[in-house]
């Protein structure tokens, strides 16, 4: 097999981790190194707890927040490849995984997973205790996400709990208290997660429906965008009740212009069909994320 066949077709950095050599370049595929994108998703939350919480000098706090966001994506990716390698051999797009493919054994992934936790083992280290206490307590989530795609028509669901889990803990990292403003944070981000996976999950329906696993790209059919767009609604609905809740000012409102326009305009131009649109408009949520951290930064400093 070419070193160009074993990069997975959605693979970003092409060329760096095409560079590396060989184990690295399949440990860091594995940990999906390769594709950026799922970082920073996983990163944007503990950013918006933070800032909305009143972090806005806590740099290194974020600096530690980003690196564990890295590290930890890394370990549930590795973990969820372990678990899905068989069904991971039945679908295209992830056919060509180290573990699925058999590049990298089962033994060897597990040795990476602990290699990741540690790292962030490490991160967890740096948070006052409520906030480790937090951190922890997603763990449960992170190992039955796998399987949700095997009981569920809308495992989006589940990875929207999962990935949106540092809004406490960048919550918890600096304040104990207006629970309601956090609790309303994260259900919008859950909501956010759920409508940009809904636009990943359109490159795989064929391979889901075939191999039987559930999907919400499966679910919606052909109600898919106007699905996504009432996940996006939701989300701009929670976010701006956590903005009134802790500033009652309409103004704090209209730091969640830019975001809205920007998850309308990936509405307005899904074509779910197009794989490379659909994937194009999932990964453009980068944006969305640094335009909800500027959002909260504003009114979190107001």
């Amino acid at each position: 097999m070419s070193d160009t066949a074993q990069i997975v077709p959605d693979s970003q950095h092409r060329g760096i981790v095409a560079a590396l050599p060989q184990p690295w370049r399949d440990y860091a595929q594995l940990a999906r190194f390769d594709r950026p994108i799922g970082w920073w998703l996983l990163f944007w939350p503990c950013a918006w707890g933070l800032l909305l919480a009143g972090g806005q000098s806590e740099w290194a706090l974020l600096a530690w927040l980003l690196l564990g966001s890295v590290a930890m994506r890394g370990a549930g990716c590795v973990f969820n490849d372990i678990v899905d390698a068989d069904l991971d051999r039945q679908v295209a797009r992830t056919a060509l995984r180290p573990v699925a493919s058999g590049r990298v054994s089962k033994r060897a992934a597990w040795a990476w997973l602990v290699v990741l936790c540690l790292i962030g083992l490490v991160v967890l280290l740096q948070l006052r205790v409520i906030a480790q206490m937090v951190a922890l307590g997603s763990l449960a989530l992170v190992a039955a996400y796998p399987f949700m795609k095997r009981i569920t028509g809308f495992p989006q669901a589940w990875l929207g709990l999962v990935f949106t889990w540092g809004v406490p803990v960048g919550w918890f990292a600096l304040r104990s208290d207006r629970f309601e403003v956090m609790a309303a944070l994260y259900a919008g981000s859950v909501l956010w997660c759920i409508g940009y996976d809904t636009i990943y999950a359109c490159q795989d329906r064929e391979d889901d429906a075939s191999v039987g696993i559930g999907s919400s790209a499966l679910t919606l059919g052909q109600h898919l965008r106007s699905g996504v767009a009432w996940f996006y609604a939701g989300a701009l609905a929670f976010w701006a009740l956590a903005f009134w809740l802790l500033r009652p000012d309409p103004l704090a409102l209209v730091a969640l212009l830019p975001a809205a326009a920007h998850l309308g305009w990936q509405v307005l131009t899904l074509e779910d069909r197009d794989a490379d649109n659909a994937l194009a408009r999932f990964r453009s949520n980068r944006t969305t994320g640094l335009l909800v951290a500027l959002a909260c930064w504003v009114v979190g400093n107001a």
